[in-house]
C-alpha cells in the first residue's frame, strides 16, 4: 500500500488518541451557535477540492461531527469569492474553509490584498501530485518534446489554468522549469478545464492522478509527465519530471481554516476533528482511491507549515515574474 504521510497511521493513532478521547467535550465546551456548519469550498462542484471535502464530511459527520458538516461551493474569481465570504463569516465555528495554496498565490499574484495568515489553520488532510497533460492531437509526447516544441512556436501552446490559482502557478513554474512560455486560457475550476481539454480547446492542463488512469486508459488524453518526487502507484508507467531530466516536484496540499477570533475551545475541537478524520480507514482508503495521499499535519504544526510554503512560493512567483501583490511600489 503506499503512504506518503508526515505521520504514519500508527504516529496518528498515538499522538492524538488524547486528542480524539477528548472531541465529544469539545463539542459540548465549544458552544457553536448552529446545527449545521457550512464547509465553504471555493470552487465548482465535481472538481478535486470538491470531491475531496464531500469525503472529508461524510466521514466527519459518521464519526458524529457536532455541528453536521454540510459542503457549499461559492464559485467565482478563481477561488477567491469563496475565499473571501469564509473570511468575513462570523468567528463562531458555523462555517470552516476548505483550502490550498491558491490562497498564496491570489496574493503573491495581486488578486487579493490577503493570504493564508488572515485565517487560523486546523489541520491538512491530502496532497496530490501534478500531472501535465496533453490532448492526443498535440505535437509533444512528453516533457522534452514539450520543450522543444513551445522553444519553437513561443505562446502557441495553449494552457488551461485558474488565473492567479495553484493550476495558473504551478503551469508557470513548470514553464519556467522547460525555459519556455504558454498562452494561458482561463478557467474556473478543475471540470471546466479537463472539459476544455478533452474537447481540444486547449493543448495543455494539469490532471489528477485518477484523471490520468482513466483518459490514459481510454486514449482521449496523453500525460507528458508526473510533476512529483514519487511514482504513482495508480499509473506506475508515468514518467516524472525527475526521470526526464527536470528537478521539480509539484503538490496541491488541501487543509482547513477557520476566522481569526474563533474561540479556543472551538479552533481546539476542529483540530481534533480533522486529526480523527485524516486517521480514519475509510476515509483513507477513499482518498487514495481519487489518486490523492494523506497529509496529515494540525494545529501549530499547520501554521509553521504554511509559513514555509509562503516564503517558497513567493521565491518561486519573483523568480517566474508572477510577483505582483497589491499595494507593492
Amino acid at each position: 500500500m503506499r503512504r506518503r504521510k508526515l505521520w504514519s497511521r500508527a504516529a496518528i493513532a498515538g499522538a492524538f488518541s488524547t486528542g480524539f478521547l477528548l472531541t465529544c467535550g469539545l463539542a459540548q465546551a465549544a458552544q457553536m451557535p448552529c446545527s449545521t456548519a457550512r464547509v465553504i469550498v471555493p470552487w465548482p462542484a465535481g472538481g478535486e477540492s470538491d470531491i475531496i471535502t464531500r469525503v472529508f464530511t461524510d466521514a466527519a459527520n459518521k464519526l458524529g461531527a457536532k455541528p453536521h458538516l454540510q459542503v457549499v461551493n461559492v464559485t467565482g474569481q478563481a477561488g477567491n469569492k469563496g475565499t473571501k465570504d469564509a473570511l468575513a463569516a462570523p468567528a463562531d465555528g458555523c462555517t470552516v474553509f476548505n483550502v490550498h495554496q491558491s490562497i498564496i498565490s491570489a496574493y503573491l499574484t495581486g488578486r487579493t490584498d490577503f493570504t493564508w495568515d488572515a485565517f487560523i489553520p486546523i489541520g491538512g488532510v491530502t496532497v496530490t501530485a501534478m500531472i501535465l497533460g496533453a490532448h492526443p492531437s498535440a505535437p509533444f509526447t512528453d516533457l522534452k518534446t514539450l520543450q522543444a516544441y513551445a522553444k519553437a512556436n513561443p505562446d502557441k501552446v495553449l494552457a488551461g489554468a485558474s488565473l492567479g490559482s495553484t493550476s495558473h502557478f504551478n503551469l508557470a513554474r513548470m514553464q519556467n522549469a522547460l525555459g519556455v512560455k504558454f498562452k494561458y486560457v482561463a478557467y474556473d475550476g478543475t471540470r471546466e478545464r479537463m472539459t476544455a481539454l478533452l474537447s481540444n480547446t486547449i493543448q495543455l492542463g494539469q490532471l489528477s492522478e485518477t484523471a490520468a488512469a482513466q483518459y490514459m486508459k481510454s486514449g482521449e488524453l496523453k500525460v507528458l509527465g508526473l510533476v512529483y518526487k514519487d511514482k504513482s502507484a495508480l499509473v506506475p508507467a508515468m514518467k516524472t519530471a525527475k526521470e526526464q531530466g527536470f528537478d521539480i516536484s509539484v503538490g496541491t496540499n488541501r487543509g482547513f481554516m477557520l476566522q481569526k477570533g474563533t474561540p479556543k475551545p472551538v479552533v481546539d475541537y476542529y483540530i481534533d476533528l480533522v486529526k480523527k478524520v485524516a486517521a480514519n480507514k475509510d476515509f483513507i482508503r477513499q482518498i487514495e482511491e481519487k489518486g490523492s495521499f494523506i497529509w496529515s499535519v494540525g494545529g501549530n504544526d499547520y501554521a509553521k507549515w504554511w509559513e514555509q510554503e509562503f516564503k517558497d512560493w513567493k521565491a518561486d512567483a519573483i523568480a517566474v515574474g508572477l510577483y505582483k501583490p497589491q499595494g507593492k511600489s
